[in-house]
């Protein structure tokens, strides 16, 4: 089974990403509007998962940031080896309602080989009433914009 993280502690100041990090961007939502201006609160599971079946990745850092853009929580205060094909996640808990409806993740990764690159979601389940809502957000590969 995969390892589900908690938060680390909230002393542990931000990790320094290096330059040439590659960064996974994941749009993720604390809560959203079902019915109304009354917030809907969602529980969020993040999966990142390595995708190359014969080379290990190692994850950085897993940073949440609020609507704001603020950091939240760092998720890791060390690095995390992947196997091939394994996964991990992060629970942000459906009490937590820090991020917002702009929340996000920020997951940090490097391999010392050639790879595929990894897969990040987030998946937000929460109930409005007589109705579950569930839905699925998948992270993007981002890239340096170059100067001109």
């Amino acid at each position: 089974p995969a390892a589900t993280l908690s938060p680390t502690d909230s002393n542990i100041p931000p990790r320094d990403i290096p330059e040439d990090a590659n960064i996974i961007y994941v749009p993720v939502y604390s809560h959203i509007y079902a019915t109304g201006a009354t917030p809907v609160l969602l529980e969020t599971t993040l999966s990142v998962r390595n995708t190359d079946p014969d080379e290990m990745i190692t994850i950085s850092s897993i940073r949440y940031f609020d609507t704001k853009g603020m950091l939240v929580q760092e998720y890791l205060d060390g690095d995390l080896k992947l196997g091939p094909l394994e996964s991990t996640e992060v629970l942000v808990e459906i009490r937590d309602s820090r991020g917002g409806s702009g929340a996000n993740f920020m997951v940090s990764w490097f391999s010392d080989a050639p790879v595929y690159k990894p897969l990040a979601e987030a998946i937000m389940v929460g109930r409005s009433e007589n109705q579950d809502i569930s839905f699925l957000s998948t992270g993007r590969q981002l890239e340096r914009r170059i100067d001109r």
